[in-house]
């Protein structure tokens, strides 16, 4: 029976892997490499590692580990769904130190909001409150850099 860990390591983490997903992704797609090192970078980073070290999971929270954190590029790599590993990640990252006792933990979802639900995510009930500046073609430049 294969046994997974999580690593909070950023040393650790494949930003191959982790880029090969996101610059598919709905919510990144073509984002480049350069970026998402960034944004790893300033980021409080969750990796899921199969027995032989290899990556298959990952989640980052944006966060100043203080008063607020945003839960961003959560994703298990399809051929490890259903192992119950997106619950083992979600129970790492909400148990992390640095994420105790903070005033507000957001995320945005389009298909997991049953995953999210369990751990204590809830619709914003006044979303009239909330802003953005959305930009969602900035990744979407020729050539391609994903």
């Amino acid at each position: 029976m294969r046994k997974y860990r999580i690593s909070k390591d950023l040393g650790e983490m494949d930003i191959d892997v982790i880029h090969g997903f996101i610059c598919q992704s709905y919510w990144a797609k073509n984002m480049p490499k350069s970026v998402l090192q960034k944004a790893l970078a300033h980021s409080l980073c969750f990796g899921v590692f199969t027995d032989a070290n290899e990556q298959v999971g990952f989640a980052r929270m944006i966060t100043d580990r203080a008063t607020y954190a945003y839960l961003a590029d959560v994703f298990i790599l399809d051929e490890y769904r259903g192992l119950g590993l997106s619950k083992m990640l979600m129970t790492d990252i909400i148990s992390h130190p640095d994420l105790q006792g903070l005033r507000r933990m957001v995320l945005a979802t389009r298909d997991a909001h049953g995953l999210y639900a369990q751990f204590g995510f809830k619709a914003v009930p006044n979303p009239e409150v909330l802003m953005q500046v959305w930009q969602p073609d900035v990744y979407n430049v020729s050539p391609s850099p994903c």
